[in-house]
């Protein structure tokens, strides 16, 4: 069918690098496996063209827009593009009049809304009738979780897809590509090393067209020799991309060496040397998130309850980063770090966890007792479920000393709680229970 909008594609030479390389088919889109791999629901829907109202949920540069691009291709429908940031009531109701009307003459109209999440609540009222009569096949594209940013009536009758992140393979894949496509620089050559494409996918953080836009100033940028040869070094890089540790690897030994030595320094109550690793890691375009991953882990494992706080800060210098990214949250971490360096050191939750996890493994699997199972049918209470239970907030100490480990197990101490910050009181609290109950 003919669209109602046509793509621009008469400027393929000056265009930007990541719009020529927009890929036009699902054979050249890179990424989204869990959807579009053989088999999968989505693209179940879109080989045998049975494409209902669609949300595409996921971050920046990921595909949203080629993707229903792609849909539109391959679809028998006639398309149609909406902007929330230039179309208002008046374009969407004229658009929506067309397609009913092509509704009656047995032609579907797929309408694809970018930043669906910018329209307001009139706005995505005003497709709502003509999604429920099948006037339009709606696909919205949004960064924001559509559970809060779309209307629920509009949401209800839209399936919502998940898009992810680019990993590096892929981001690595499709620079790759754009060095030998004809669309891209494949007509020029370029002296360029396997690592720098590596650093730029690291830096573009799962985002293609960031990916492709670094790419495209560090070409611009490079030094031409007599022969027409355009070199990209680390100096050029570093400036296309704000950072120094251009080869810093997330995979390889030097990104394993830095979180070790992040992960000492704080065990070591060195704040300097922590916040020093921390922004050798960041400067190396290491995702915030991760280090904000370790950083909780560190405070249970290594602080524990000398001083539970520690997680609190940990998780939300998680959050912070989340909600804003590089290079703001880079502040939130500092002030992790220095938190968990300078907490009180315990690693009894640590070994607590792994003596359990090891008996776990290596012990039969015995049954629980019956004095902690619920009882919740007559059979079961006739078998003794429950029997013997001690409420313990019906006792005068808020104890008993009613076993809940199996028999084998009676005496097996897991944790062992140090003198270190607030454990020390947990310690004497622990202590002071086992001798009651043991008394």
């Amino acid at each position: 069918m003919a669209q109602l909008s046509l793509f621009d594609n008469d400027n393929t030479t000056t265009a930007p690098l990541a719009s020529r390389l927009r890929p036009e088919t699902l054979e050249e889109y890179v990424g989204q496996s869990h959807l579009l791999d053989k088999g999968k629901i989505l693209r179940q829907l879109i080989d045998k063209d049975q494409i209902s109202s669609m949300i595409f949920w996921g971050p920046p540069g990921v595909g949203k827009t080629t993707l229903a691009r792609i849909i539109a291709g391959r679809t028998n429908a006639a398309f149609v593009e909406f902007s929330a940031v230039s179309s208002g009531i008046k374009e969407i109701k004229e658009v929506m009049e067309q397609a009913e009307q092509n509704r009656h003459l047995g032609v579907r109209t797929l309408l694809f809304a970018d930043e669906i999440h910018r329209f307001n609540k009139a706005q995505q009222d005003a497709f709502l009738p003509y999604v429920e009569k099948g006037s339009i096949i709606l696909i919205g594209a949004t960064t924001e979780n559509p559970s809060f940013e779309i209307n629920s009536a509009l949401l209800s009758r839209c399936k919502v897809f998940v898009l992810k992140s680019l990993d590096e393979t892929d981001l690595t894949r499709l620079l790759s590509h754009a060095l030998k496509s004809p669309k891209g620089f494949g007509t020029t050559s370029i002296a360029m090393e396997e690592t720098h494409l590596h650093a730029i996918a690291r830096f573009a953080n799962g985002d293609a067209r960031t990916a492709l836009n670094t790419l495209e100033m560090a070409v611009l940028n490079g030094e031409i020799d007599d022969s027409g040869t355009i070199h990209v070094d680390n100096e050029v890089l570093a400036q296309c991309m704000n950072r120094r540790s251009l080869l810093y690897d997330k995979n390889g030994e030097e990104h394993y060496n830095l979180i070790s030595a992040l992960h000492k320094s704080m065990r070591n109550s060195d704040p300097d040397a922590a916040v020093y690793w921390l922004c050798r890691m960041l400067d190396g375009g290491e995702e915030p998130l991760y280090i904000a991953r370790r950083l909780v882990r560190f405070a249970s494992e290594d602080v524990g309850i000398a001083d539970s706080q520690a997680l609190q800060v940990a998780v939300a210098a998680y959050q912070a980063c989340h909600f804003l990214g590089m290079p703001e949250c880079d502040v939130h971490l500092t002030h992790a770090v220095v938190y968990l360096s300078m907490a009180p050191k315990s690693n009894a939750l640590y070994m607590a966890c792994e003596h359990a996890k090891e008996d776990v493994r290596t012990l039969p699997a015995e049954p629980v007792p019956l004095q902690i199972c619920n009882a919740p049918t007559a059979l079961m209470k006739e078998l003794d479920y429950g029997k013997g239970y001690v409420y313990a907030h019906e006792t005068q100490e808020k104890l008993s000393k009613m076993k809940c480990l199996p028999d084998s197990l009676a005496d097996k101490r897991y944790y062992l709680p140090t003198e270190e910050g607030k454990e020390k009181a947990v310690k004497e609290r622990l202590e002071e229970i086992l001798a009651w109950k043991n008394g």
